[in-house]
């Protein structure tokens, strides 16, 4: 990894480059089909929301769905978050402390999706919390995060990617953001998520503490 600085946020939209007509039509429609869902979700719950009904408000075809998400639960759960949050740990100073690096990545991306749409962060949580299907796709798909995160910490610590030693450190980073987006739902969105996130990074980082937080 080169030394870099972050001055430029990918996370940032003004920061994010501009993309082809072809690629910004391929947002508008995965955003019409997230938006259709989290709509008809609020409305009638998630086991009652069928494809062919997300297609109809989405103004698209059942098959154009499956062709962007496989499943009903990968559209609550993919976002076009994790390549750029992968590009704003690699633009990080090689020198600085890699959990350090991690933790300004993290609040930059919770700031950024907090405030463009804090809703929809929240119905994901809920959900991934409440509903097994989701919960279940949601562990699964954690092993292509975690895929992504190895490449970065690989460059940064000269390991190999597939080395059991960036392998236990991708998922371990992975399963606890899971779990402090978990306990923020379970405890209905009382807490401070970003507290929550330090808290489970400080974990990672030192271990479990002497005492209760």
């Amino acid at each position: 990894m080169t030394s870099m600085t972050a001055a430029r946020s990918p996370l940032s939209p003004a920061d994010r480059p501009r993309l082809g007509l072809r690629e910004r039509k391929k947002i508008k429609t995965r955003e019409a089909i997230r938006t259709a869902t989290y709509g008809l979700i609020r409305e009638q719950g998630y086991d009652a929301t069928t494809i062919e009904q997300i297609a109809e408000r989405a103004e698209v075809s059942p098959s154009t769905v499956f062709r962007y998400f496989p499943t009903k639960e990968d559209i609550v759960l993919t976002d076009e978050y994790d390549p750029l949050m992968l590009e704003e740990l690699r633009a990080r100073p090689a020198d600085e402390a890699w959990m350090d690096s991690v933790r300004y990545v993290m609040h930059r991306a919770m700031d950024v999706m907090m405030t463009e749409d804090p809703e929809v962060v929240r119905t994901r949580a809920h959900l991934s919390a409440q509903v097994p299907a989701v919960r279940s796709r949601m562990v699964e798909s954690m092993s292509q995060t975690g895929r992504l995160l190895r490449e970065a910490i690989a460059e940064r610590s000269g390991l190999a990617a597939d080395s059991l030693e960036v392998r236990v450190s991708a998922m371990s980073l992975v399963g606890g953001l899971m779990e402090a987006n978990m306990c923020w739902a379970e405890n209905d969105f009382r807490d401070d998520l970003r507290e929550l996130v330090d808290r489970a990074l400080d974990v990672l980082e030192h271990g479990l503490p002497t005492e209760n937080p």
